[in-house]
């Protein structure tokens, strides 16, 4: 009988293991995947793809006790020979083969080149064949970039007094209602995809006072543009006994100042590969709602059309004003009109029809909504029936407040949203693993 007593150390290194000044001269074994293979005729180079990065191998005829024709791009090995010191190798280090063991190998020709530092496809192709395209260095680096962007959020939270809980995503009845529900059968009741996880941070409010959650959010919006999917990854929090809205954007400075900490930290070859240059996080410029649309406007002459929400050419005016003015590439937006808010966003009690809630633009695109919620029972059935609801279907959310709840709000920040224009990139399939919107539904 065996007992295992945790993870079993291997005779396989790892990058970092290979770095070690020690190790040059030594005999080493290192597994991988064959990511490209170039003959120069008198030696080869073979370079395997780790979980850190590349290993660049050295095969020499006569010195390895095997064929170079045995080996073949996306291959998995495992390399055994001597490390040695080299300049131009990554890492400065790399492995004289001597021996090869193969675990796998591929039926066919790779059908892109993801060896090459821009594969030059077009973003269809790639999404076609993500499990393959994922594999190239750079399309790697902007999911380990997001990442990062999840421990920074859940590791900051932690430290600030926050429980991660996990809500369902099948109920009764949407958090925001409207059209944009996925319906299905469930058990032959009726039943909905979570737009959000809203009404369960709110109960858990009342359970924990801090509540944070990362999971997928579902909305059945017909857009077929650069920013918008029909899954999407949020990143919520919920934060109880709160003087403020402004509580709410606090923390959310916090948290991006210690996502953008983190990923300097530990992030350091995923930045470098992407040439991505953090943004300034150390203060972050606030404007109302009605002056952040004035100011674009006279600034840059486009004439205001819809005074109750924001479009995505005036985010981008606001983001571009408050970058050459302030040089913030961020900015909360406030006090967004009572209209085009949920039921249960808090009202400025100074112009009832504005709301003590904001957007978090970063260079000119929504990437956060949050606010103060209401959480008087009484003040929330009278905005209930203001809207034309009905307290049918709504109980179990309204026991929380019958109860007694402390004032509090919350956000949700879209995850791809964030890691897109941290990148540099342009549309959000870019940095969604395996996208779904109106025309895709695999892989």
């Amino acid at each position: 009988m065996e007992f295992l007593t945790g993870v079993k150390q291997k005779e396989v290194l790892e990058i970092g293991d290979l770095l070690l000044p020690e190790m040059v001269g030594r005999e080493v074994k290192v597994n991988g995947a064959v990511h490209a293979i170039r003959d120069m005729g008198t030696i080869a180079f073979v370079v395997l793809r780790k979980r850190e990065g590349l290993v660049q191998c050295v095969y020499e005829p006569g010195k390895a006790d095997f064929s170079l024709k045995e080996l073949r791009e996306g291959g998995a090995v495992e390399v055994s020979g001597v490390l040695a010191a080299s300049e131009k190798a990554p890492g400065g280090v790399e492995i004289r083969m001597r021996a090869v063991v193969i675990f796998s190998e591929p039926v066919q020709a790779m059908p892109i080149p993801i060896s090459k530092w821009k594969m030059n496809i077009s973003l269809e192709t790639s999404l076609d064949l993500r499990p393959v395209s994922l594999r190239n260095i750079r399309e790697r680096a902007k999911f380990r970039i997001q990442d990062g962007i999840v421990r920074g959020f859940r590791d900051f939270l932690v430290t600030q007094g926050f429980t991660e809980i996990h809500t369902p995503k099948i109920g009764a009845r949407g958090a925001e209602g409207g059209a944009n529900i996925f319906r299905l059968d469930y058990f032959h009741r009726p039943a909905v995809l979570a737009q959000s996880p809203q009404f369960y941070k709110q109960m858990m409010v009342g359970v924990f006072d801090r509540v944070f959650e990362t999971a997928p959010v579902f909305r059945a919006e017909k857009h077929n543009t650069k920013r918008h999917l029909n899954e999407y990854t949020s990143l919520d929090f919920e934060m109880g006994y709160i003087d403020g809205f402004e509580d709410i954007m606090a923390m959310e400075t916090g948290v991006l100042q210690n996502i953008m900490g983190l990923l300097k930290k530990e992030y350091g070859r995923e930045l470098a590969i992407l040439d991505i240059e953090l943004p300034d996080t150390e203060k972050i410029p606030c404007v109302r709602f009605d002056e952040a649309k004035r100011l674009a406007s006279e600034k840059y002459g486009r004439p205001i059309r819809n005074p109750y929400d924001l479009e995505p050419e005036e985010e981008s005016l606001i983001g571009r004003y408050f970058k050459e003015e302030y040089g913030s590439d961020f900015v909360f937006v406030t006090h967004y009109p009572s209209k085009k808010r949920p039921f249960y966003a808090m009202d400025d009690p100074g112009d009832p029809a504005f709301t003590l809630s904001f957007d978090c633009l970063f260079k000119g695109m929504e990437i956060t909504t949050g606010g103060q919620r209401i959480h008087d029972y009484h003040m929330l059935l009278e905005k209930m029936a203001k809207r034309g609801m009905t307290e049918e279907g709504m109980e179990h959310y309204l026991m929380a407040f019958k109860y007694g709840m402390p004032p509090h709000g919350g956000l949700g920040i879209g995850l791809e949203r964030l890691t897109m224009k941290l990148v540099g990139e342009d549309n959000v399939r870019e940095t969604t693993l395996f996208p779904r919107d109106l025309s895709r539904l695999e892989p």
